[in-house]
């Protein structure tokens, strides 16, 4: 079978067929081969290695199947420079295995992104965990063996990744996490943790959004019509921020009537306008707005949906929001439409919850920092920074952004440097993917 394009259940059960639950493909560090756990998997390998699009010479990833729940569980991991890869776990469902990994890498390498932006001592990495087929995953009980197994498996990885909350997972799933694993942040507030980071997430998008009006010379957000694609909890708390700052019309669209309702519940008014969609409706790219706000799921501005665009501005809280970034960035820019890139407007999400383990309280100043407008490496001023360097340059905001990451992302943890790596490397010599963790 050719395992890239395997279904994640088909993948499952030919790593059982092999009497296997964990396997991994990372590139070794010295030769910069890309390398798997098994024979087996040879070719999955080759797939990573020679592609040109999400591969950034990853330092791997690890999947397990978990004993409980038997989904596919994944850590992804880019680069550890700056510190642990720490990333959310997502909980998604995946057509191949290609989705799959691609996600992972992707994800991975924007959230190194974000956290170097961010001036956070993290580096990059994503869980992934690929729904089960014929399951209904909204079963409380089904919930829990998937995300006690999660923790099991995040333990094994010794602290290489750390996880946290992403899309699919909410506050009580990680309390599932929790119980099995020390490596989690983004747990609820009975814990210690810090709980829901939607809200923060919201706040740091929608200064983002500020910085580009600037930018632009727009003036401010004060009777500017915006465009939502995706109205769950992240666009709830973003719908909130902007009413307050008295925008004239708010759109959104959604493909579940519920996260609608709750929109509804919560705004009734003649400012808002909700839209029942199906997956594949596009429409809301094409209103006529002063701001596009994708908040749905990555990949959505691509070739199909960006000549649609009438909007000046676009800034949302999805991840991989471009689907091949230097030519859809590139695209969008040639339209004169200014971008702002994912991972320089959405980490919030990340300074919520990164430093859990130095305490929590209301009113952080290190937290609240990142929103202020004069903070160096706070959101409006890393914003305004990287357009300034798009202007000289004539590059894309999203390569200018970029190029800063990586530059970031290259400084090693002022203690522990590449430790990460260090785990990486003693779990392949331990034969971790033979079976029970050498813990």
């Amino acid at each position: 079978m050719e395992l890239w394009k395997a279904s994640t259940d088909e993948f499952v059960d030919t790593l059982k067929s092999e009497r296997l639950s964990r396997a991994y493909v990372v590139t070794d560090p010295r030769s910069g081969a890309v390398e798997a756990s098994h024979a087996g998997l040879k070719t999955l390998a080759a797939a990573v290695a020679t592609d040109q699009r999400d591969y950034h010479k990853h330092q791997g990833f690890f999947v397990e199947i978990g004993r409980e729940s038997d989904h596919l569980l994944g850590a992804f991991i880019h680069l550890t420079r700056r510190g642990q890869a720490a990333g959310g776990v997502r909980f998604w469902t995946y057509e191949t295995m290609e989705e799959y990994i691609r996600d992972g890498l992707r994800l991975s390498r924007g959230m190194g992104h974000k956290n170097a932006l961010a001036g956070i001592w993290w580096g990059g990495g994503k869980g992934v965990v690929a729904r089960r087929g014929g399951l209904d995953h909204r079963d409380p009980e089904v919930r829990a063996k998937v995300y006690r197994d999660y923790g099991e498996f995040v333990s094994s990885l010794r602290g290489c990744y750390v996880t946290a909350e992403d899309v699919g997972t909410t506050p009580e799933d990680m309390a599932q996490v929790f119980q099995r694993t020390r490596y989690t942040t983004c747990i609820p507030p009975a814990f210690g943790g810090s709980g829901n980071p939607s809200i923060l997430t919201a706040r740091g998008v929608v200064v983002a959004m500020e910085a580009a009006l600037q930018h632009l010379g727009m003036g401010t957000l004060e009777s500017k019509t915006i465009a939502l694609q995706g109205l769950g909890n992240v666009s709830l708390y973003t719908i909130d921020e902007l009413l307050r700052r008295d925008v004239k019309r708010i759109v959104g669209t959604d493909v579940d009537l519920s996260a609608i309702q709750a929109v509804e519940e919560r705004f009734a008014g003649d400012r808002l306008e909700t839209h029942l969609v199906s997956p594949a409706d596009v429409s809301i790219f094409a209103r006529d707005c002063d701001i596009l706000v994708p908040n749905a799921v990555g990949a959505t501005l691509n070739p199909q949906t960006i000549p649609l665009i009438r909007a000046r501005v676009v800034c949302g809280a999805a991840n991989n929001q471009l689907e091949d970034s230097p030519r859809d960035a590139r695209t969008l820019h040639d339209r004169n439409i200014l971008y702002v890139p994912d991972f320089l407007a959405n980490r919030m999400g990340i300074v919520n919850c990164a430093n859990e383990q130095y305490g929590v309280f209301a009113g952080d100043a290190a937290i609240d920092a990142h929103l202020e407008r004069d903070t160096e490496f706070g959101i409006f001023s890393r914003c305004l920074e990287v357009f300034s360097r798009a202007a000289e340059s004539g590059l894309t905001p999203a390569e200018e952004a970029e190029m800063l990451a990586d530059e970031l992302s290259a400084q090693p943890h002022p203690i522990w440097g590449n430790r990460g790596q260090q785990i990486i490397d003693y779990l392949v010599a331990s034969d971790w993917a033979l079976g029970e963790s050498p813990v």
